[in-house]
C-alpha cells in the first residue's frame, strides 16, 4: 500500500522530531528539530571496535536506477573512450570486498538520485528499486533532486521503505502559505565508530522547483544549505559531541565548492557531494572543508579511509574507484533480484527502435550528440523554427560496436535518455524573448555565484546556433544567435517546440515565459523519437557546434571553474 500521511504516521513523525531545548547554545538552537541517534546491534561496539583507529566510508551517488553493466565514457588524451562499467550486482560484490577489509568500521552512504533514470524505475515509480537498495544494507541515504519526480507522496513511500537512515536539513512539508511545515527528514545522523563520534548533516538542491517540473515538488519547501548549516554544525559539535562532521549534499560540484568556501561550514571536515556526476579523484580543498563527488550510474564508488586520533581526523586517503565487472563478478543474489524486477518489462524493453553509427553521449556541458538526436527528432516531427530540450544530465552513453559499426537503440535506452515521457508543446516567441531567455539559461549554467547554478547543463536545441562568453557578467554573455543560418531578428516571431513541464503556467515553455499561442499537441516525446529513428536510422549525431563559447572548448566537460579539477 502506498504511504499516506494519516494521523498515526503524523503522530509517529512528530514524536521522532520532538523539539529539544538547547539552552546551552542560546535561542538560535532552542527550536531545532533534533534527530537523536538510535542504538542498534550495528551501533554496539566490541573491544575490537574500540581499539581500531580507522574507519572507511564507501560512497555512491546518482545511480539513476541503472541495473546492469553498461558503456561508460572517459576522456583520455583529448578524446572519448568507452569501457564497460557499473551494474548493481557488480557494485554489490565490490562493496562486500571492501567491507570485509574493515567489517566493524565501514559505512555505506548514497548521495541521492537512486529511484529514477531507467525504464524499470519509471514504470514502477521507483518501487521495483526498493528491495535492490535494501539488499546493499546502506547505512545512510539522501534524497536527490530526482527523488521528487513521482511527486511528494511517492517520494515518501520509496524513501520510507528503504531500511537506511535518511537525512535532509533543507526540505520541509509546505503546509501553509507561511511555509511553517516540519522537516520531512531528520536533519542529521550520528554514528559511533572506531572509537569516535561522527555527525552527518544532509542537504539537497534548493533549486529543485525551478530545475524540474514544478508539480514534482508541490508541497515541499526548500532553502539553501547556508540557511541552517552553521546551526547544525554547532549542534553536532557542542550538543552531540561529534569530533568529525560530514556534510552529505546533492547540490552539484560548483555549489558544493561554493559551500566549502562559505564560513557557514566552518567546523565541518568533508562535503560528500553529488548531483553533477563529476568524478573528483583528488579532494578539492575549500577554505573551510574538502569536497568530493563520485560520478554516476553506479560506474564509480568513492572510498574514504579516515585515521582517528583523539576523536578527530589525523589523516585520510580518498580514492575514486571504477566499478569494473572484470574485477568484481556480479553478486548472484542481487542479480536474481534485478532479474525479478526487470522480468515484467524485459521483452518490450529489448525491442530495437533504431541504430546509431556514432556514440550517444551526454557528458558535454554545452552540446551533446545524444541531445542533438533528440532535438533533431522533435524538429523533424513538428517543423518549427526551433526545437528545445532541457539540459538533462542523466543517461549513461551508448558506444558503437567497432565490429558492427553501429549500436542498437532499444526501448530501454530510450527510457534512459528520457525517463519522463512528456507531451510536446508549441508556441511563438520574439527574437528578443529568445535572446533574454538564452541569457537566463547561461546564468543558470555558469553563474559566478555557485549557489545560483542549476545542476543541469546548458539547454539543448535544433534550428539555432548560439555563441557566448561564459566569463562575462550576467546578461552580457550572448554574442550572437542564428536561426536556420540567419542572424536572429529581435523583432521577428519564431515558432518553438519543447516538452511540457507539469506545473508550469500555460504560457511557459522550457522556461521561456509569456509564449504566444501555447498549444499542447497530444503527442509524447517517446513516440516522436521512435518515429524519427524508424524513418532515419542509422543516425549519426555528433557535436556540431550549435553552442559555442569564446572562452572554453566546445568539448567542455564541467561547469566548475577556478580549480585544478578535470573531468576524466
Amino acid at each position: 500500500m502506498p504511504f499516506t500521511l494519516n494521523d498515526e504516521n503524523q503522530n509517529s513523525r512528530r514524536d521522532f522530531l520532538k523539539k529539544t531545548a538547547l539552552a546551552s547554545l542560546g535561542t538560535s538552537l532552542a527550536t531545532v528539530a533534533v534527530a537523536m541517534p538510535t542504538t542498534s546491534s550495528k551501533d554496539i561496539q566490541t573491544n575490537e571496535d574500540m581499539t581500531s583507529n580507522r574507519f572507511t566510508i564507501l560512497y555512491t551517488s546518482d545511480i539513476h536506477a541503472q541495473l546492469y553493466t553498461h558503456d561508460e565514457f572517459f576522456w583520455e588524451n583529448g578524446k572519448g573512450v568507452y569501457k564497460k562499467r557499473g551494474g548493481l550486482a557488480v557494485l554489490k560484490t565490490m562493496i562486500n570486498h571492501f567491507r570485509k577489509q574493515n567489517p566493524a568500521n565501514t559505512l555505506l552512504i548514497d548521495g541521492g538520485d537512486y529511484f529514477h533514470g531507467s525504464a524499470v524505475a519509471s514504470l514502477t515509480e521507483g518501487e521495483a528499486l526498493i528491495p535492490l537498495l535494501n539488499d546493499f544494507n546502506y547505512d545512510l541515504i539522501l534524497p536527490g533532486n530526482w527523488e521528487v519526480v513521482y511527486k511528494k507522496k511517492k517520494m515518501l513511500y520509496d524513501m520510507g521503505h528503504a531500511n537506511a537512515a535518511k537525512i535532509c536539513a533543507n526540505m520541509w512539508h509546505k503546509t501553509t502559505d507561511d511555509d511553517n511545515g516540519e522537516l520531512i527528514y531528520p536533519p542529521y545522523w550520528v554514528k559511533y565508530i572506531a572509537g569516535a563520534k561522527i555527525g552527518f548533516v544532509g542537504y539537497t538542491d534548493h533549486l529543485i522547483p525551478k530545475r524540474q517540473s514544478p508539480a514534482y515538488s508541490e508541497g515541499i519547501r526548500f532553502e539553501h544549505a547556508d540557511f541552517n548549516v552553521a546551526k547544525y554544525i554547532k549542534l553536532l559539535k557542542e550538543v552531540e559531541g561529534c569530533g568529525i562532521i560530514f556534510i552529505v549534499t546533492h547540490m552539484g560540484l560548483a555549489q558544493q565548492v561554493g559551500l566549502a568556501n562559505n564560513p557557514a561550514v566552518q567546523g565541518a571536515d568533508f562535503i560528500l557531494g553529488a548531483d553533477t556526476h563529476e568524478r573528483v579523484r583528488v579532494p578539492i580543498e575549500g577554505k573551510y572543508c574538502k569536497v568530493v563527488e563520485c560520478g554516476a550510474f553506479g560506474s564509480f564508488m568513492g572510498k574514504l579511509d579516515i585515521e582517528i586520533e583523539n576523536g578527530k581526523i589525523k589523516k585520510y586517503q580518498y580514492q575514486l574507484l571504477d566499478v569494473d565487472p572484470a574485477k568484481y563478478p556480479a553478486d548472484k543474489k542481487l542479480l536474481s533480484l534485478i532479474e525479478k524486477a526487470n522480468e515484467p518489462f524485459k521483452k518490450e524493453l529489448a525491442k530495437v527502435i533504431g541504430t546509431t553509427t556514432t556514440p550517444l553521449v551526454r557528458y558535454f556541458v554545452m552540446e551533446t550528440p545524444m541531445d542533438n538526436l533528440i532535438t533533431d527528432a522533435i524538429h523533424w516531427k513538428f517543423k518549427t523554427d526551433i526545437a528545445l530540450s532541457n539540459g538533462f544530465r542523466f543517461c549513461q552513453p551508448l558506444a558503437v560496436d567497432p565490429k558492427k559499426g553501429n549500436a542498437a537503440i532499444t526501448k530501454e535506452f530510450l527510457w534512459n535518455m528520457l525517463p519522463v515521457d512528456s507531451e510536446a508543446k508549441t508556441g511563438m516567441v520574439s527574437g528578443k524573448q529568445l535572446w533574454d531567455w538564452l541569457e537566463k539559461e547561461l546564468q543558470n549554467a555558469f553563474a559566478k555565484d555557485p549557489s545560483k547554478r542549476f545542476g543541469g547543463w546548458f539547454v539543448r536545441f535544433a534550428g539555432m546556433e548560439v555563441n557566448f562568453t561564459i566569463g562575462n557578467e550576467m546578461g552580457k554573455r550572448v554574442n550572437w544567435v542564428k536561426i536556420k543560418g540567419e542572424p536572429l531578428d529581435l523583432n521577428k516571431e519564431y515558432s518553438i517546440v519543447a516538452c511540457e513541464r507539469e506545473g508550469d503556467p500555460d504560457d511557459t515553455l522550457c522556461r521561456v515565459e509569456k509564449v504566444k499561442n501555447p498549444t499542447r499537441l497530444g503527442v509524447f516525446m517517446h513516440k516522436v523519437i521512435e518515429e524519427y529513428l524508424a524513418a532515419k536510422s542509422p543516425v549519426s549525431p555528433t557535436l556540431e557546434k550549435r553552442a559555442t563559447a569564446t572562452d572554453q572548448p566546445h568539448t567542455l566537460l564541467t561547469q566548475l571553474q577556478g580549480t585544478t579539477y578535470e573531468f576524466r
